[in-house]
């Protein structure tokens, strides 16, 4: 195994093929990563979403799609010449995977890609033991999404953040405020039918227990493109509260508490969570 590759994963206490599985996906993002950081990618695009969370400030949850954002809106886009150097990057670190643009349907403003490998044969590169190895399905695939957005909200912030493996290398993302907007954003709107997005749930937690703000001119910014704020001054804080309020009455914990286990090492997290626990993040979520 590459030295480099090597010393991602010991980086993971990997006990089981789930451990091994979350450990590959995200060395493999963090190689996309590298890959884009190559391509120029980030000169015209920033990362966010709790992958950038994950990678960028130590959420401690495993994430499994990769979000971008175009600084600019770009309507003609295309990503697939970025797709060759994520594909090529892979490769060169011993792993063959295939990268894959989807069409996109109707208007939609969204970029996507899928990068498919695997399971096996990659477990296998990384020298799991053989109960591991033993346990997976010949026929059994590791999918990481890849989506940008070509069409973004106005009135984010970014920054250069600079990662130290397998090589030292940037990626420009969104600030913590701008991040916790796009959070607040998909928390409080995003539509799953019956599914609860326990994930963004638990973001919510790590956001406010690390004192950071939402940035309210962002999020109002998001409203006002999917059609929940209509006018032009920002969000206030009380107005935004109210609707935060509302949303946490709504919320099946039992079914959030469900959706984020998978994704956690350590479930002792998520014991306290409770209607009340939430309406108290409410009166603690700061502003800016």
């Amino acid at each position: 195994m590459n030295k480099a590759v090597l010393d991602m994963l010991e980086r993971y206490d990997c006990q089981s093929a789930g451990d091994y599985e979350n450990a590959l996906r995200e060395i493999f993002q963090e190689l996309a990563l590298l890959g884009l950081w190559r391509s120029k990618f980030f000169e015209h695009a920033a990362f966010y979403g709790g992958t950038a969370l994950r990678i960028l400030h130590g959420l401690d949850r495993f994430s499994e799609d990769m979000d971008f954002s175009l600084i600019r809106p770009m309507e003609a886009f295309d990503f697939l010449p970025y797709c060759r150097f994520i594909e090529k990057e892979l490769n060169a670190w011993g792993f063959p995977v295939h990268v894959t643009v989807k069409e996109k349907s109707g208007d939609s403003p969204i970029e996507s890609a899928f990068l498919k490998a695997e399971t096996l044969k990659q477990t296998m590169l990384i020298e799991a033991p053989e109960a591991v190895v033993g346990g997976l399905h010949r026929d059994q695939f590791l999918r990481i999404k890849v989506e940008i957005d070509t069409d973004p909200p106005p009135d984010f912030e970014t920054e250069s953040n600079f990662l130290l493996q397998p090589i030292p290398f940037s990626v420009r993302s969104y600030t913590l405020p701008s991040l916790f907007a796009g959070k607040m954003h998909a928390l409080l709107f995003r539509k799953w039918g019956r599914r609860v997005k326990g994930r963004d749930w638990y973001d919510l937690v790590w956001y406010v227990a690390k004192g950071i703000p939402v940035d309210l001119k962002h999020l109002s910014a998001r409203m006002r493109q999917t059609g929940q704020w209509k006018q032009d001054p920002p969000l206030s804080e009380a107005e935004f509260k109210l609707i935060f309020e509302e949303r946490v009455q709504e919320l099946d914990v039992g079914a959030a508490v469900a959706d984020v286990e998978p994704f956690l090492k350590n479930h002792a997290q998520i014991e306290i969570w409770s209607t009340a626990f939430f309406e108290d993040l409410v009166r603690r979520t700061t502003t800016v």
